[in-house]
């Protein structure tokens, strides 16, 4: 299976094939709106700012498989990202990120960057980077801040530039 085949819910209800996103840069997370790690919010859409424009997503998938610390539905997860953190990038409908109905994306995450706890998601706020080819180069413990991986954000941005300019 390819990233690029797994399609999500949106937090409309819809499903959104992630093909959308191929040639891009993007950062995976899971997410939770009454967690500690929740304040990390701003520094992705800091992020996002910075390097949206450049080929570059992050996209949220709420979760509330740890001590149901997202119990709001979609509308409501939405309304909280926007009016605390200001957040535009796409936040898609609540999955499981564990277990034996943990979504297929989260499955293929996984099974390409197993963590220290093997091929589990331990807590909310555990991030993936994956290159433009879609290929899983970095994941992320739920406590390391957003801003701690822009220089790896830039190194796959160069990666692919080099690569754009090398077949053109």
């Amino acid at each position: 299976m390819k990233l690029y085949n797994i399609s999500v819910p949106t937090a409309a209800g819809n499903q959104q094939s992630l093909a959308v996103y191929q040639k891009k840069i993007l950062l995976i997370t899971n997410t939770a709106s009454k967690c500690g790690f929740t304040p990390q919010y701003k520094e992705l859409e800091e992020l996002y700012q910075k390097y949206g424009n450049n080929n570059f997503d992050i996209l949220a998938f709420p979760c509330n498989q740890f001590l149901r610390q997202e119990p709001g539905s979609n509308t409501e997860i939405q309304t909280f990202c926007q009016l605390n953190y200001g957040v535009t990038f796409p936040v898609f409908g609540k999955i499981d990120v564990k277990g034996n109905h943990a979504h297929p994306l989260f499955q293929y995450l996984t099974n390409q960057m197993p963590g220290w706890f093997g091929k589990n998601i331990k807590w909310n706020f555990t991030k993936f980077l994956i290159d433009a080819q879609g290929r899983v180069r970095y994941r992320y413990a739920p406590i390391t801040k957003p801003s701690k991986i822009a220089p790896n954000i830039n190194t796959l941005l160069k990666e692919a530039q080099s690569t754009f300019k090398n077949n053109h």
